[in-house]
């Protein structure tokens, strides 16, 4: 498992520094002049661009692996980064920012697919899943502050610069010791782990009524990602909105530090969790009578519960040869409710609360989910529920 450690560690790298921008793109964009709306189109377009390249890296990972994808995305996205230290107007930003949609589209299927095949039992993939969201999580946890303290000590070109270097020092380090299972004869040689539906001669099926939740999950993302940093464009607003952001990842590493959690089934987990997150953005919208860092913190804690939950029910569906496939849907559902949630949330924002609309397609999802549910106890044998 020298890979995995290996792959923890040059993820954790690759989130801190994406992370890291989340607190200052939306006051870089309107230092360059640029209307709330223009901002819900650019991180719209930052999502929808993920689209082709989710589609790309399905069919690419599962014949090629996941190294050269890994590689060349964080290659990609640092150059990317030096280039937006030095654009000088919102359509520049714009253009940037939708290449960089593509470029990262591959990052996740590629580290999703590379480590369910380096597992050799169910068990271990449940355990590797949950290791990459904690790890993106502790990375989320500190990157965010980091990124708005940095923005306050050396500006915005500066940061763009330092954040574009650490990525390609990254993407450098991937080539050099992250090894895929498809190229190295002693992880190859493990046992591939199959669905029921699979190790039968049947296909493994994925129904599609599963994806509306990581839309939605994505969706509501997206408006907090859009409303937070409008709280204030001045140094003091970017470090509090870090520290926001900051506060949602400690709360989801909370409930990814609950080992105990996955004797639940990933089912049940994964339907608490969007009920648990949907009532957290009512109270948000309702402006219940709590700081806004509590609520905050509980959006966190559900989604540390929904992530690991969402990828453990799409290994039980999927033969080890369509791994890739499979979480490159997954990203793409990711994809589509990060690009609505922006784009509504910058059109709706003066009628009604965008975070009132997080609760609608939230709990839209949690109820459409049980059909799921029937689907995986009339299909699922009790080997499938090992976890």
């Amino acid at each position: 498992m020298k890979t995995a450690v290996w792959l923890y560690l040059f993820l954790f790298v690759a989130f801190f520094d994406l992370h890291a921008q989340y607190p200052i793109l939306t006051p870089f964009a309107v230092s360059l002049g640029a209307a709330p709306s223009f901002i819900g189109l650019m991180m719209g377009l930052y999502s929808l661009t993920h689209l082709p390249g989710n589609l790309i890296a399905g069919y690419g990972i599962d014949r090629f692996g996941s190294r050269l994808f890994i590689s060349l995305s964080l290659l990609g996205a640092g150059v990317i980064l030096l280039l937006q230290a030095q654009v000088t107007n919102p359509w520049q930003l714009l253009a940037l920012r939708s290449v960089s949609g593509f470029v990262l589209a591959f990052l996740s299927p590629a580290c999703s697919a590379l480590l369910a095949r380096m597992a050799t039992s169910a068990l271990q993939q449940g355990r590797l899943m949950s290791g990459s969201g904690l790890v993106h999580t502790l990375a989320s946890v500190v990157s965010p502050a980091a990124g708005a303290f940095l923005v306050a000590r050396i500006g915005f070109a500066s940061a763009f610069y330092l954040l574009g270097w650490v990525l390609i020092a990254t993407a450098v380090c991937s080539i050099l010791f992250v090894r895929d299972p498809k190229t190295a004869p002693a992880e190859a040689a493990a046992p591939a782990i199959e669905p029921p539906s699979a190790a039968a001669g049947g296909t493994a099926r994925i129904p599609w009524l599963l994806y509306a939740l990581p839309v939605a999950v994505s969706c509501s993302q997206g408006i907090l990602s859009f409303e937070l940093p409008l709280l204030s464009a001045t140094t003091e607003g970017m470090m509090r909105t870090g520290i926001l952001f900051s506060v949602v990842s400690l709360g989801g590493l909370v409930t990814l530090s609950m080992l105990f959690l996955n004797r639940v089934s990933a089912f049940s987990r994964t339907l608490l969790g969007a009920l648990l997150l949907a009532a957290a953005y009512y109270g948000i919208a309702a402006e219940a009578p709590l700081p806004l860092v509590y609520l905050l913190f509980v959006v966190g804690m559900a989604k540390g519960v929904i992530f690991p939950a969402l990828s453990t029910l799409l290994i039980e569906l999927s033969p080890s040869n369509r791994y890739g496939r499979t979480f490159s849907m997954l990203s793409i559902s990711f994809s589509v409710g990060a690009f609505l949630g922006p784009m509504i949330a910058g059109h709706v924002r003066h009628l009604v609360s965008p975070y009132f609309i997080s609760f609608l397609v939230l709990m839209t999802a949690a109820a459409i989910l049980p059909f799921y549910g029937g689907f995986r106890r009339r299909s699922a044998s009790p080997a499938a529920q090992l976890r």
